[in-house]
């Protein structure tokens, strides 16, 4: 379970311990006697069949050198296990030091909007003057200090952080201080280990590209072609079923998927679709009707333009998703919100209305270092330590929505989630365990602009397997 606290505040959540409790197990090897190991659990779509991998243990222990390796078990089945790569979760230190007034332990400093403005237009730093500077350099410094003069955008910005920044303060305080408690969260955190977190340079084949190469792909016969490809250890996977139809992975054991030379992780019980926004037909085809449905939307941004990191959608191409045609009657709608207004505003206002989804609740994720402290500084102009989730229902025919309703419990207006983010960019804290008791069980549940996956969930994005590559994994042991 990644909730590790529960308060009326919110939950603070394992998204590490998340991710390995998902049932990351291959097993389907064999070994025979001369040390050699066959492994059926790599299902090759470079290929049109099966890939056999053969590699011989080296280790005279038995022991594991890398990713995908597995030991001599005479004979008999062989279990792997794959943990994702702690150092991704390595958040040690605020990635910008608040000032010691502004630290989360020293109470909740009141901050009215007035004094918000004060603070932007004073801007960052303020110059400063030592014995041995002249009079001529800190006059150059002040030349080049300019007054910061805010655009309505972010006025608008400053209001809404001036509304929820006591909540945030105040639940935030309550559920780090029950960490510290529990042991899940140190006070003093050692020096920071010597593992690098940066991504190696080989991980990913290029998904995104790889779903615009698709489009130049002949067009199937959607009359002629299966709806779901269901992973199994005798059938093969062309690259145009990966892309043309769900694929699933119905067994109670990860699967190894290899994508144009690159090997992905598979959990249990998942599904998932590798397209982009143009090509959703086969998520219809699959005839799901979805209890939950989780967006996170690639939204446009300056820092998005300028970096090129990944491709964006506009408000337009978004509110074409379609979501009614996906959503089950009271479907609960979830949609990541960057801190801008704007797109917050177009959210409540526009995108929801168009799915006739009502708006119900705002929520924050809010990020901490494993210390509980703030990643940013609350009242940072650089960045914010939260972000937004607007939570609403589907509304459809009356008495069927009333039905369902019967089903789920009123979800509150405002709830934090407070957790260690990933370092890996736009890896989002999972929300199975903090939804939970807002549904029935075994309700259905999609993810939509997805970049990982998880059992008992389909998704869906042209990054889909990305946070899924077998690199950002390590084995932990095999059991027999």
């Amino acid at each position: 379970m990644s909730v590790v606290h529960r308060l009326t505040a919110g939950w603070l959540v394992d998204h590490l311990s998340f991710i390995n409790q998902c049932g990351y197990e291959i097993c389907d090897s064999f070994a025979y006697p001369d040390g050699v190991t066959f492994n059926t659990s790599v299902i090759s779509t470079r290929d049109c069949h099966l890939t056999s991998t053969f590699a011989a243990t080296s280790s005279s222990d038995g022991s594991i050198s890398g990713p995908g390796d597995v030991i001599e078990t005479e004979g008999k089945p062989a279990k792997t296990r794959y943990i994702f790569r702690e150092e991704f979760f390595d958040v040690s230190k605020p990635h910008i030091a608040a000032a010691p007034e502004e630290q989360l332990w020293q109470g909740c400093p009141e901050a009215s909007l007035t004094e918000l403005k004060a603070s932007s237009n004073r801007g960052e730093h303020q110059p400063e003057t030592t014995s041995g500077v002249t009079d001529s350099v800190a006059s150059a410094r002040k030349k080049r200090k300019r007054k910061c003069i805010l655009n309505q955008g972010e006025l608008d910005a400053l209001q809404y952080h001036a509304k929820v920044r006591k909540l945030i303060w105040e639940g935030t305080l309550r559920l780090v201080q029950e960490g510290l408690k529990s042991g899940f969260l140190h006070r003093t955190i050692a020096e920071p280990s010597c593992r690098k977190n940066a991504v190696p340079g080989h991980i990913g084949c290029g998904l995104a590209e790889l779903c615009e190469m698709a489009k130049q792909l002949p067009a199937v016969n959607e009359s002629d072609h299966q709806a779901v490809h269901v992973l199994d250890d005798e059938i093969s996977i062309p690259e145009q079923d990966l892309l043309s139809c769900v694929t699933e992975n119905s067994s109670s054991y990860a699967k190894i998927v290899e994508l144009m030379g690159q090997k992905y992780l598979v959990p249990p019980k998942s599904s998932f679709l590798l397209s982009d926004i143009s090509c959703l037909q086969p998520l219809l085809n699959y005839k799901k009707k979805y209890d939950v449905i989780v967006i996170d939307p690639p939204w446009e941004n300056k820092s998005v333009k300028r970096s090129s990191r990944y491709s964006y959608l506009s408000s337009c191409q978004i509110k074409q998703i379609p979501v009614p045609a996906l959503a089950a009657p009271n479907c609960l709608v979830v949609t990541w919100v960057t801190n801008r207004q704007k797109h917050l505003h177009f959210v409540k206002d526009e995108l929801y209305p168009h799915w006739s989804v009502k708006t119900v609740a705002e929520w924050h994720w809010v990020k901490i270092t494993g210390a509980g402290e703030f990643v940013f500084p609350l009242d940072s102009l650089h960045k914010k330590p939260y972000e937004v989730l607007v939570l609403g229902r589907v509304q459809g025919d009356v008495k069927e929505t009333l039905r369902k309703s019967e089903d789920a419990l009123p979800v509150p207006e405002q709830k934090l989630i407070v957790s260690i983010p990933c370092s890996l960019h736009s890896h989002k804290p999972p929300l199975t365990g903090v939804l939970a008791e807002f549904l029935k069980p075994d309700v259905e549940c999609l993810e939509l602009f997805a970049r990982n996956l998880q059992p008992g969930w389909t998704s869906w994005g042209n990054e889909v397997l990305k946070f899924q590559h077998i690199d950002y994994f390590t084995v932990l042991q095999n059991e027999n």
